[in-house]
């Protein structure tokens, strides 16, 4: 057992340590610039293997993790959400907080989050750019679609505005002064970030050709090879679930829950835990809801009775156990 329970309070421009022994003596603490000369200081305490860190997931937590790994100390990332710190204090400081993830790192009552390794990360980074390329580009095009309706100067070609006869109508239509420079201005952005979003979704389809996990999700109906990666790099290692309940509920496509003696309420869902894996799912939902399979008849079956926006929710859940199943084991 670790002799030495480290809590650390991360912030963007420094961090706040407190040590505390195994009864819960405090043996320092101190704030460090979160630099690599305040990281150097910081280790000079002299952290090794016979140390527990504490840390509160934040912006930089990844970066300022892999800087600690060469301690050998057995690092926690933990979830402020879920995390219960020793009450009873009314004062909230930098401070206090490293103190009470110290104390509650030493009572063996946080709870940790799972830390993604640098090629997990990666995967995250080239889905979650390129669906924000995606998300750009479909404002873009709204502000461009609102502006010609104010002018009232008829709707482009087509259903989307990358095709090349909408984007030949835009370059022909006539405005008034003002309004033709701003809708010269959204053209010119709308163009940049759709060559940009090709870009990103070519890049995310050859990483899903050459993974033998996004591979295997590809083949479930309802999901191509964007998504696939996105459920691959969000999920990372599937080992962590025992099932497709966990899964759905580490999405936060759970409903909450509350049960009280005989009285039972199912709210709304939850909506905690990754964001990226909930529209993943939700998106694949949207597809497999015309599954020819029993679990498409029952999607469907769900509309009639539920609406499809609680059908899309309900099948994403359902899509949670198809994922574990299919998810290669190596």
């Amino acid at each position: 057992m670790s002799r030495e329970y480290i809590g650390i309070d991360l912030h963007k421009a420094f961090f706040q340590a407190c040590s505390v022994t195994s009864g819960g003596e405090r043996l320092w603490e101190g704030r460090f610039a979160r630099t690599a000369d305040g990281i150097g200081a910081f280790q000079q305490r002299g952290i090794g293997a016979e140390h527990a860190i504490a840390v509160e997931a934040s912006g930089p937590t990844w970066s300022f993790v892999d800087a600690l790994r060469p301690t050998g100390a057995r690092i926690c990332v933990v979830d402020p959400r879920k995390t219960q710190l020793k009450a009873g204090v009314a004062a909230k400081t930098d401070r206090l907080d490293a103190r009470r993830l110290a104390d509650a790192l030493r009572r063996d009552s946080v709870v940790s989050i799972y830390v993604p390794p640098p090629a997990i990360r990666e995967l995250r980074e080239a889905c979650r750019g390129r669906h924000q390329l995606v998300r750009l580009r479909t404002r873009l095009a709204q502000m461009i679609r609102a502006l010609l309706l104010r002018c009232d100067a008829g709707e482009p070609p087509g259903t989307q505005l990358y095709a090349p006869r909408a984007l030949a109508w835009l370059d022909q239509v006539t405005l008034p002064p003002e309004a033709h420079q701003a809708l010269q201005r959204l053209v010119t952005a709308y163009r940049a970030v759709h060559t940009e979003a090709q870009g990103a979704d070519a890049v995310a389809r050859l990483r899903a050709a050459a993974d033998p996990i996004a591979v295997a999700l590809d083949a479930m109906v309802g999901i191509g090879p964007v998504l696939a990666l996105t459920l691959r790099a969000e999920i990372g290692d599937i080992a962590r679930f025992a099932g497709g309940p966990a899964l759905a509920s580490y999405a936060g496509v759970v409903p909450h829950v509350e049960q009280s003696a005989g009285r039972v309420f199912h709210g709304r869902i939850t909506r905690q835990g990754s964001p990226w894996l909930r529209w993943a799912l939700i998106e694949a939902a949207r597809h497999a809801i015309r599954r020819d399979d029993p679990t498409g008849r029952w999607a469907r079956r769900l509309v009639v009775r539920k609406g499809i926006a609680k059908a899309r929710v309900a099948l994403a859940r359902a899509l949670c156990n198809e994922v574990v199943t299919r998810w290669p084991r190596t």
